[in-house]
């Protein structure tokens, strides 16, 4: 993941060129506007996978009167710190070991670790109001390569392991109170969540793979080899609209650091790449775009796995063009509060992959996929 250095050379950016012109929502019409919890912060940390999938749960929550719950991110941040330990262990240190993941694997915590609240595990030591896991990383890294060079591997790696994050996210408690009744992780997400699995379903769109069948997609922080279903670019694009206007939101899984990506500004268009821009606004011409352009952009390395947000609901510009309404996990950053709003355009070209409801998707759709 990419996304603490694209957003300081974003900001930067928008600080000399954006600063031309602003943007406000009586620019905008909102169309679908549905339910989400507010706007956080992942902080100095590669998390963002984690926030952005946690935030589609909150969102389900609120959707399916169940509450508006704080869940923690951490939680599921350390759970998974464990597994990519394994499996750079097992893989003698040639696996990526980092802080990405992909939405996939909060789906797959949930399911197998359960979910905690924010107040019952913030993954804040005493004294720290913000994230930063770039001590963490350096540490667990460290450790992993110094059990590597003892083989055998020690059967106290783990032990060792955990302790490190003890010590920078916070002990875990074995159980917890939330409204005043007694839970177990496992026991929240089945009572208090009523989360099911089976109940999300991973998409993306490659030209490279058959469509309507699923693949594990090639990106490198695809460490547990998630699969997604392939459709069509349209298709893909319609699975979105189609669960924002039945009321669900989305996991989107992006590239934000190719050119047109203003969070500073609020708004993201696909604009030529290799073309200045001193200013540009929500009625600047966008490129065209196909699937055999976003194919050929995903080969030769420009779109990457930068950063996962939540798509929200859509809103029309003042020139009567729909962008997609994406929360953040940057903080209150640009004119609309830590959201932006994204185009169709920009959307096609630059996703990698979305997570979302299965409930979301058109009966057609569902009958394609089997």
């Amino acid at each position: 993941m990419k996304q603490l250095f694209i957003f300081c050379a974003i900001a930067l950016f928008n600080i000399s060129v954006w600063a031309q012109g602003t943007h406000s929502n009586k620019d905008f019409t909102p169309v679908y506007n549905n339910l989400y919890t507010p706007v956080k912060s992942q902080g100095q940390t590669g998390t963002c996978w984690s926030f952005s999938t946690t935030a589609l749960l909150e969102s389900q929550l609120l959707k399916d009167k169940l509450g508006s719950v704080d869940l923690s991110e951490m939680f599921t941040v350390r759970n998974i710190y464990v597994e990519k330990a394994r499996n750079y262990l097992m893989r003698q240190g040639t696996a990526q070991f980092g802080e990405g993941s992909l939405g996939h694997d909060v789906i797959r915590a949930v399911a197998t670790y359960g979910a905690m609240p924010e107040q019952a595990y913030p993954g804040l030591t005493e004294g720290q109001t913000k994230h930063n896991h770039s001590a963490l990383v350096k540490e667990l890294k460290s450790y992993l390569d110094s059990m590597l060079a003892l083989k055998p591997l020690p059967s106290y790696w783990q032990t060792g392991f955990e302790t490190i994050l003890d010590k920078h996210l916070g002990k875990l408690p074995g159980a917890f109170t939330y409204d005043d009744k007694i839970y177990t992780p496992q026991s929240f997400a089945k009572e208090l969540m009523k989360f099911k699995a089976d109940d999300y379903i991973n998409i993306t769109s490659f030209t490279h793979k058959p469509y309507y069948s699923n693949f594990i997609i090639d990106v490198p922080d695809n460490f547990s080899n998630g699969s997604y279903y392939n459709l069509p670019l349209d298709e893909m694009i319609q699975s979105i609209k189609d669960a924002l206007k039945n009321g669900y939101t989305v996991m989107w899984d992006a590239d934000v650091s190719n050119n047109g990506f203003g969070q500073q500004n609020g708004f993201a268009l696909y604009l030529s790449p290799t073309k200045k821009y001193d200013y540009f606004n929500t009625a600047t011409p966008e490129e065209k775009w196909d699937a055999s352009i976003r194919q050929n952009l995903f080969e030769n390395l420009t779109t990457q796995d930068d950063h996962l947000m939540q798509i929200t609901g859509t809103i029309l510009s003042k020139e009567g063009k729909t962008f997609f309404t994406v929360k953040n996990s940057w903080g209150n950053v640009g004119p609309f509060n830590g959201l932006i709003y994204v185009s169709e355009a920009y959307t096609a070209i630059n996703t990698i992959s979305l997570v979302m409801p299965k409930a979301a998707l058109s009966s057609t759709l569902l009958d394609k996929l089997k």
